[in-house]
């Protein structure tokens, strides 16, 4: 195989079903991304010996075509404009696009999660059951952060799987969920939680090529103790200290749907004169994080680098900007998985992390029914990323040194 295709060995199978991509509204660029590596890496097989060689298999686009239509009153249907009998499915669905609006009585309405949701389950009743399997590509998991009950609520995440479930998807493919135990509610279906390290710390090389990812220079932090087994994914995979910030709450009231944090208080070895890399799933309003930062800062810390996988700054950008500019923070990596406003994109302090490709390897080798478990562990590639940048770094320093000398 060229170095152009893919990895894993799906190549060689015959695929489950004819793949098709359901791009739901407001995830047309991502899923343009995915669509081209898709159709390059199979049209590039076709001239091998041991490519598969049946119809449809490579194709100009595998897009599904569909509309999602409203009425005036606001409600809706979904058509698909195509056959999908037999197909292997992949709905991709951004249900925190508020970008996407539509019109209600004549007045301009962005789309909430739950117009996203429900246009989802429109689909799903589209297709009719007549698809051989359902996969849903959903990076964010709708009310991800709702998963557990702490009183007389709602448990809407396990509500949102299962529902899904009965409504014939076969399995679900989310990008660092909040709590990944909610997969608990459809214990007999399929739940692929993958993380983004791997393309997070090459991102972040890319944008700070002089950066050292050693113990010596660098510490991972998480923000509150629920985030710890992410951050210390991070840190075991750069071999460096770890620490954490508990978040002290006050119970006794409720603001904003939260119950407000008192203190952040931190749990680690000393910070003076290092680096930090602050590892949480999603960046809200960023009042929480931009005081973990300040914190920081205020026990020594010398450069915060925040790598989080959903930045859906829903206060505005004006004080990421002021915490830029006394020099809080330093850079913000958030992936592409779900909307990002124009103006963010501007500032040169946000990296976009793009999960186009990594989202196209999914996608195809679980078309091809092969083991997607070398892409869930991406130890081996990160080993060898971080050796890649050490040598560049030494060749950088023996340059410097030359031309000093």
């Amino acid at each position: 195989m060229t170095a152009n295709i893919p990895e894993h060995s799906g190549f060689t199978k015959i695929p489950y079903g004819k793949l098709g991509i359901i791009a739901m509204k407001g995830t047309e660029e991502l899923a343009a991304k995915i669509d081209k590596y898709i159709v390059d890496w199979r049209k590039e097989t076709l001239g091998q010996d041991d490519g598969v060689h049946i119809a449809g298999y490579a194709e100009d686009s595998f897009l599904i075509k569909y509309s999602a239509p409203r009425f005036a009153s606001g409600e809706a249907k979904a058509v698909i404009e195509q056959t999908v009998r037999g197909y292997d499915l992949f709905i991709l669905i951004d249900a925190f696009n508020y970008a996407v609006t539509y019109k209600m009585r004549g007045v301009e309405v962005p789309m909430s999660p739950d117009d996203h949701y429900s246009d989802l389950k429109r689909i799903l009743a589209a297709i009719n059951g007549k698809a051989r399997r359902v996969t849903v590509v959903m990076p964010m998991l709708y009310e991800g952060r709702q998963h557990r009950k702490t009183n007389r609520e709602s448990l809407d995440c396990a509500m949102m799987l299962q529902e899904l479930v009965d409504y014939g998807v076969d399995s679900i493919l989310t990008f660092d969920a909040h709590d990944p135990r909610v997969c608990n509610a459809i214990p007999l279906h399929g739940f692929e939680n993958v993380s983004p390290i791997y393309q997070m710390l090459k991102a972040l090389i890319r944008s700070t090529p002089d950066i050292r990812l050693d113990k010596e220079n660098m510490v991972v932090v998480s923000p509150d103790e629920g985030g710890m087994n992410r951050a210390i994914n991070f840190a075991t995979a750069l071999g460096v200290d770890l620490g954490m910030f508990y978040k002290r709450r006050d119970y006794s009231r409720v603001v904003d749907g939260r119950n407000p944090i008192l203190a952040h208080e931190f749990l680690g070895s000393s910070l003076e004169g290092k680096n930090v890399i602050v590892v949480d799933d999603m960046i809200a309003s960023g009042e929480s994080m931009l005081d973990v930062c300040s914190k920081l800062k205020n026990l020594g810390a010398n450069k915060i680098y925040v790598c989080t996988s959903f930045g859906l700054f829903t206060s505005g950008l004006e004080k990421f900007d002021e915490c830029k500019k006394n020099g809080t923070i330093d850079k913000i990596l958030c992936t592409n998985t779900i909307y990002r406003d124009p103006d963010l994109l501007s500032r040169d302090w946000y990296v976009d992390v793009d999960m186009g490709k990594f989202t196209a390897y999914l996608i195809d080798a679980i078309n091809h029914d092969v083991s997607i478990g070398p892409l869930l562990d991406p130890s081996s590639k990160i080993d060898a990323l971080l050796a890649r940048h050490e040598e560049a770094l030494k060749e950088n320093s023996d340059t410097q040194m030359r031309f000093h000398i």
